[in-house]
This record gives structure tokens, sequence and C-alpha cells, in this order.
């Protein structure tokens, strides 16, 4: 089996839900499954720590997670039209990868999660995307051939899945953006299964 590694951060679960559409997503391939992980939050105390098994989700992602997979989907609730700290504090430490290459030539994806439709979602979406690039990481979007990108009245952009989530944080994912990650996890899968393959 070729594992994908779906890497998210969720403050409030909604983020966690759309990594495990896209894990549904991928794991629909054969011959794939979902690696599910997640990073610590960052305290503003410098000598917090984080347990070392979180309470409750996914385990923490190692850097080690990068070399084993084939592929890459990254996901984290919108900051400011950026993606949350402990995500980029997380990427911040992969400099060895960098010089390394271990990413290079990868597919990788994006999904997150906002309170209103205009509150940054394709914003963060982009900026999420610039590590990976500055990886050698292939990026992969939702084409306009997947029906849900015009008939979602909440998330979904060509450049990833996404969800609105409201002003409280409480509306569900509808179906149009479960469909959308769903088909989003699906695409990364079969293209990195393609890349993987030998020349």
């Amino acid at each position: 089996m070729a594992d994908l590694l779906v890497l998210y951060y969720s403050r409030h679960g909604a983020t966690r839900q759309l990594a495990q559409m896209l894990a549904r997503g991928i794991e629909s391939v054969p011959g794939c499954q979902a690696r599910l992980r997640t990073v610590p939050a960052v305290s503003t105390v410098a000598e917090a720590t984080a347990p070392a098994i979180p309470d409750e989700g996914a385990p923490y992602a190692e850097l080690s997670d990068f070399k084993e997979c084939i592929g890459l989907a990254l996901g984290s609730p919108t900051r400011f039209g950026n993606m949350a700290a402990p995500l980029k504090y997380f990427l911040d430490g992969s400099s060895a990868d960098w010089l390394a290459g271990t990413l290079v030539g990868k597919p990788a994806a994006v999904f997150t999660s906002t309170a209103s439709p205009h509150g940054g979602n394709e914003a963060t979406l982009l900026t999420m995307m610039l590590p990976l690039l500055h990886h050698g990481m292939t990026l992969v979007g939702i084409p306009y051939s997947e029906a849900g990108l015009t008939l979602t009245e909440g998330g979904g952009t060509p450049y990833g899945a996404s969800h609105v989530a409201g002003a409280d944080g409480r509306r569900p994912i509808d179906a149009h953006e479960k469909a959308l990650a769903i088909a989003l996890g699906k695409r990364l899968a079969v293209t990195a299964l393609q890349l993987a393959r030998p020349l």
C-alpha cells in the first residue's frame, strides 16, 4: 500500500473533518491509504510543551512522514488569509527535507476552513502552496469537471477543498464541500500513483 500524508491542524474540528473526507477520497483509490497526522498547538509560553500523544484524533506528524509518503494533503483553518501558526511552525522545521529534496516531484493538495465565504479561504489555500512549491512539489487542485464547484453555496475552490463554518464555527460540512474534499483526495492519490511509477 502507498501512503499519502494528510497533515493538518484543527482548532475546532472542521479542518479535521475535511481531512477525514480527503482521506476517504485517497482510500477510494486501490493501493492507496491515508496517513492522518496533526501538529501540536504553539504556545505563547516558551516553556510550555504539548503532550507526546494528542488527547484525541490523529497522532502528531514527524518529519519522517515526508519520506515515507508519496503525496501530501496540507490543511489548516484560516488565520488572516494564511495557515495557522502550528502548521507553519512544523513546516519551518523541514529545512533538512528541503535540502535533501525529500518532497521534490511529489504531488500536494491543500484544504482549509473559515468562518465566512470571504474570510480568506482562497488566500489561505494560495499561501499554503508557497512552502510546497519551495519543496519542489507538484500542486493538484480541483477541476471544474467536479460539478460541486459550480453548485456549492459554501466552500470549494479550484485551489483546494474548503469549508465555510459560520461565525460560530458550527455550520456542518455540506454535501458539496464533502464531495469536493473526497474528489481532491482521490485526484491526489491517482496523481501520486502516476508520478511514483518508474520512468
